[in-house]
């Protein structure tokens, strides 16, 4: 009978192998044709599912950001291997920049603000925005309330 923890199967101890704990793509940059020139990619470590842990490269085209965000399900500690990064941007508008974060959950989850407050459904009334944001209700309605 298999067991499954945080939605993968528990593999039987005496089948588990030195592979299942090991990741080899942190060193592969991602592709920062996004939006917001950011992207992250998660390092899948099986071995460590129920250890509370994980970790996951950043990587930041010039002007790159990534959008102000939670992690509901776990504190984050950032190390920024090349570049600078200030605030979730990277900051000089000439290079990239890469980070790794480590994260104390396996799953960590991420809650973007904006996605929160814009998006919601049902969307936020325009008043509480403004009030949320400090801003008058006419730059909130342009915000995206309601």
């Amino acid at each position: 009978m298999a067991v499954y923890v945080n939605g993968k199967v528990c593999k039987d101890p005496n089948l588990v192998e030195a592979e299942d704990f090991l990741f080899s793509g942190l060193h592969i940059a991602g592709n920062t044709s996004t939006p917001s020139g950011n992207i992250g990619t998660k390092a899948i470590i099986p071995g460590l599912n129920t250890f509370g842990l994980s970790m996951a490269r950043g990587d930041f085209a010039p002007s790159g950001f990534s959008s102000p965000h939670v992690h509901p399900r776990a504190s984050e500690m950032v190390l920024v291997l090349e570049g600078l990064i200030h605030f979730q941007r990277n900051a000089r508008g000439d290079t990239h920049a890469v980070s790794l974060s480590a994260f104390s959950s396996q799953n960590s989850e991420l809650s973007r603000v904006s996605v929160a407050c814009f998006e919601s459904n049902p969307a936020i009334p325009v008043d509480l925005l403004a009030k949320a944001f400090q801003v008058d209700e006419k730059t909130a309605s342009q915000m995206g309330g309601i």
